[in-house]
Order: C-alpha cells, then structure tokens, then sequence
C-alpha cells in the first residue's frame, strides 16, 4: 500500500469455513474505527458481475467448460476492479472483499487442475501488481466444512462437487498462503464464531498498529 491508497483485504476459504459472518464483523470492526469501507464479493460486486456470478453457479450449467469458468471468473473480477474497488481504492477507502484472485488459484486451479500460466496471465491483464494488502484465510477440514455447509440451501455448482475437489482447493489454499507469507494470515475456522472472530481481530489489530490504518 502506498501514495495514500486504501487498504484492500480480502477474506478467503472453502465451503463452511464462515466467510461471510466474519466479513460481517471485519466491515463492522474497521468501521468502528474510522475507516469508510467498501463491502463487495466475487464473483459480483457490480450488476455487470452478479449476472457473470449466477451464470458460474447455476447448476443447469452443469457442462461449462472450464476454460469458460475461468475466463468468465476474470470478466466479473475485471468490471468489479474498474466500476468499484480500484475507485474505491484510489479515493482512500478500505475495501473488504469476499473473495479474490486466490480464490481462482484455489478452485480453477487447485480444483479444476487449470495449468498455472493461464492463470497468471489473465491475472496480469487483469489487475498486475494489484494485490491485497492482507488476506484472511479462513482455513478448515474438508469433511467439516462440508458438515457446515450442508445445512445451507440448495448447493450450487460449485458446492455440488466431489470431497476430493475440495481437497484440492484448500491444499492450494494453503500452498498460496506459503507462498505469500507477508500478506495472507491463516485463521483457525474450525472453533466457534467467537474463537475465530477473536483470533481475526488480532490479526486487524497488529496490521493497523503497523501503520495500515485509514
């Protein structure tokens, strides 16, 4: 971060991992503090995204290629950088997002097995040097995400596959938090909402204490 823009997190993780309840608490945390946030999600975020998005979870879709996915995965992503996060950004607002690139390095990725120049490419094209400033990975077992997750509605594209796609998302999930030590911070999920909702919090609080506040 730097030139006075505004921080970008992102929150990462596969299925009943608790995403959204906690990126509930970080918009309303942040907030609190002073900072004008900016709450969005991936795929969506715009109206252009949203209609991208329920093209990648409609279950009807069942025979999208993957290529398809992928590219349609970097169309929403790119609408969303112009229409929101980089003005937001560049105005000096937090943007908290549900989701971003790693999630395509997880599940095209990882998931779908999608060899990684492809993704670097339209990862290039689309934002460059662009990355988030902190990445929350909320990291679970697979088989308990999936106990989590299964008392939700009916599951969409995504959520219908098999365990070992899973497998595969959260070890890519974890291969890129390696990776990138210096922004992502994995967060037990697997505890109860206010354990791990404690343990995001120290997270916000070390990184503004050094010097990422609003």
């Amino acid at each position: 971060m730097s030139g006075g823009r505004g921080l970008f997190i992102t929150l990462e993780g596969g299925e009943g991992a608790g995403k959204s309840t906690q990126l509930r608490r970080v918009v309303e945390w942040l907030r609190g503090r002073g900072h004008r946030v900016l709450q969005t999600r991936e795929p969506g975020g715009t109206a252009v995204s949203e209609r991208i998005r329920e093209i990648l979870l409609d279950r009807e879709h069942a025979a999208l290629d993957e290529r398809t996915e992928l590219l349609l995965m970097f169309a929403a992503r790119a609408q969303l950088l112009a229409e929101r996060i980089r003005p937001a950004l560049d105005a000096g607002e937090t943007v908290v997002c549900d989701r971003f690139t790693d999630a395509t390095w997880a599940y095209q990725g990882g998931g779908r097995g999608l060899p990684a120049a492809q993704i670097a490419t339209l990862e290039e094209l689309v934002h460059g040097d662009l990355q988030p400033d902190l990445t929350l990975l909320l990291d679970i077992d697979v088989v308990a995400g999936l106990a989590r997750a299964a008392g939700r509605a009916a599951p969409d594209r995504f959520e219908a596959e098999e365990r070992a796609f899973f497998e595969r998302v959260r070890a890519a999930y974890l291969d890129r938090a390696r990776r990138f030590p210096e922004r992502f911070r994995v967060v037990d999920a697997s505890g109860g909402v206010e354990a791990v909702w404690r343990s995001i919090e120290a997270v916000l609080e070390t990184v503004l204490a050094a010097g990422a506040g609003p």
